[in-house]
């Protein structure tokens, strides 16, 4: 029927002029409720999501800054209070949103370890303790922990996850690269070498400061759930064939609030360790260096690092430098309390961080 017919519409009755307005206007109300309805279900669909991208927004805008205190005597200080404190940002005083001791925040640790040749003679130490460490502080469940072995180049055989037993697979299959690399995971990629610098690294070298990069960029990345994220360093320190500087490596684990520790092993046979690179990596990222000599000492250092990450505060904070310029911000913690003052107590903390760039 063509209502909207000329003709049609003389030829209708008058008395039927009600019944088909009246039917229009069920139509219609039909319809409203119909677009109405509609709209209460897009919106409720689409209200959690954009919850979660306020939360992401309000998160990426927050400063996470774990950090630990010991005395004199190397005792952990586990009873400091907020307002033993005050956290500057390139000489501004912050406003904290959050103070926690002894944070149960998850943790991802990434267990770096140096398969090249001159590790051979100290690697089956290593697993051992890594394994004893592993069984003492990952949780499953809730903790994560990665398997990275390197020589020229870093090999991601175990992922961040969970599962405990297959992290001790991994562990377990990681063998130095003699003659050549003996994993199975292909090789982390990202660094290019341009013309002039230092090229591919070639079999039976050992790159340090590239494995540290590239595990920080890819394995450790930051994520919208926080994290205390660290990485176990377990080298003699002698880079020979890494693309990058040291402080590109410390750069990569600063962006990626990757906290380093690193566990200075090798062959007294051959070279010994680079202590100075160990130590300068470490502690420019708010970490420790620990130089074993035996096995019992091999212990003691992941015990340490034991202890320092369940000793653990966590501050955050979101900067009243509300710049988005990529640049670099450099973070102070500063004990007000004068009798804790008095104590000579020592911070260790990531000395800063680089800001979010827009575009």
């Amino acid at each position: 029927m063509h209502l909207r017919s000329h003709g049609y519409q003389k030829s209708l009755n008058k008395r039927q002029f009600p019944i088909y307005n009246f039917q229009f206007a069920i139509f219609n109300i039909g319809l409203a409720l119909c677009l109405i309805v509609g709209s209460l279900l897009l919106a409720a669909a689409q209200t959690p999501a954009s919850q979660d991208v306020d939360v992401v927004r309000t998160q990426t805008d927050l400063t996470n800054l774990p950090f630990s205190v010991s005395d004199k005597n190397n005792r952990y200080l586990t009873t400091l209070k907020e307002s033993d404190i005050r956290v500057l940002e390139d000489g501004v005083v912050q406003t904290l949103f959050t103070f926690q001791q002894e944070t149960d925040q998850p943790l991802a640790i990434a267990f770096l370890i140096d398969v090249s040749g001159s590790e051979e003679r100290t690697l089956p130490r290593e697993k051992a303790a890594a394994r004893a460490f592993i069984e003492s502080v990952i949780k499953s469940g809730k903790d994560q922990a990665a398997i990275v072995p390197f020589e020229g180049y870093a090999h991601l055989e175990q992922p961040l996850t969970r599962d405990v037993l297959g992290i001790y697979r991994a562990l377990e299959s990681v063998d130095v690269a003699v003659p050549s690399y003996q994993g199975s995971a292909p090789p982390l990629t990202g660094i290019i070498s341009n013309p002039g610098t230092v090229g591919p690294p070639m079999e039976g070298t050992t790159a340090i400061w590239d494995a540290i990069a590239v595990t920080s960029r890819q394995v450790m990345a930051r994520s919208d759930r926080p994290r205390r994220r660290a990485i176990i360093l377990l080298t003699d320190g002698h880079d020979t064939s890494s693309r990058l500087a040291r402080s590109a490596a410390i750069t990569q684990a600063i962006a990626s609030e990757t906290i380093i520790y690193a566990i200075g092993i090798g062959d007294s046979r051959q070279e010994g360790v680079d202590k100075g690179g160990l130590n300068h990596v470490a502690e420019s990222t708010g970490g420790r260096a620990f130089f074993p000599k035996k096995e019992d000492d091999l212990k003691a250092a992941f015990a340490e690092i034991e202890r320092e990450l369940r000793s653990q505060y966590l501050v955050a904070y979101s900067s009243t430098n509300k710049k988005h310029d990529g640049s670099f911000r450099r973070m102070t913690i500063e004990i007000t309390n004068p009798d804790l003052q008095k104590e000579k107590l020592t911070l260790r903390y990531r000395p800063g961080y680089y800001a979010k760039k827009l575009g």
